[in-house]
């Protein structure tokens, strides 16, 4: 019997191992949302010093495209973000059901601007017939597809629950669009990153590789 309560006992050890706990706090409280509610309803610029702290800027490159930033959003900051969007009739009652309907998701958007060295004019392919040997043509609008992305957790590489990508332009009052560069978003589950530091790595098909790390520790 002895042996029979150890093993139960060692059994019962192994079961009450608690988990790794995640720093971003999801699911978030009802505290929580609360106070990312109050947070977004100041409307008196605070929002925008916050979400500073979410955002990591990036000096150009000495050559090929210009990853010019990365953001980390947290759900909390999400949930302050979305109370930021509305005026006047909205509520932190409100507030706490549209978050609980929904499943708690940290979003990662990688900014990427064409530079002198990586514009948008490009040699046309091989078959492209013209008269012109110095003739360009206009860079691919997907050209974000050439770009690898990698995140990891604890060093860990981590696998999205979704990606989306989308060429930016900049649009003149009466003439025509042009494209500068390209978004990423990458969608994770929030229980994916259980460690104290994220990182986001980016390889362009031209150019040196660009990495990031996210202290989660201070962030909400």
């Amino acid at each position: 019997m002895r042996h029979v309560n150890s093993v139960i006992t060692c059994l019962l050890v192994v079961l009450y191992v608690p988990l790794p706990a995640s720093p971003l706090a999801t699911p978030l409280s009802d505290e929580s949302i609360r106070e990312a509610y109050f947070l977004g309803q100041r409307h008196d610029g605070t929002f925008p010093s916050i979400l500073s702290r979410y955002i990591k800027s990036l000096p150009p490159p000495k050559s090929g495209p210009h990853v010019s930033s990365v953001t980390f959003l947290t759900p909390f900051i999400q949930v302050v973000e979305y109370s930021d969007g509305y005026i006047g009739n909205y509520s932190a009652q409100k507030a706490l059901l549209d978050h609980r309907r929904q499943e708690e998701f940290v979003l990662i958007f990688i900014e990427i601007q064409l530079t002198d060295s990586y514009g948008r004019l490009v040699a046309p392919p091989p078959n492209w017939r013209s008269r012109s040997p110095e003739a360009r043509v206009p860079r691919p609008s997907d050209f974000w597809r050439d770009f690898q992305v990698q995140i990891y957790n604890a060093g860990q590489p981590v696998a999205p629950y979704d990606f989306h990508g989308h060429s930016t332009y900049s649009c003149g009052r009466h003439g025509p669009c042009i494209m500068t560069g390209a978004t990423l978003e990458f969608d994770f589950r929030a229980e994916s990153f259980t460690s104290d530091s994220a990182a986001i790595q980016v390889i362009p098909p031209e150019g040196d590789p660009v990495s990031v790390d996210f202290d989660l520790d201070h962030l909400r």
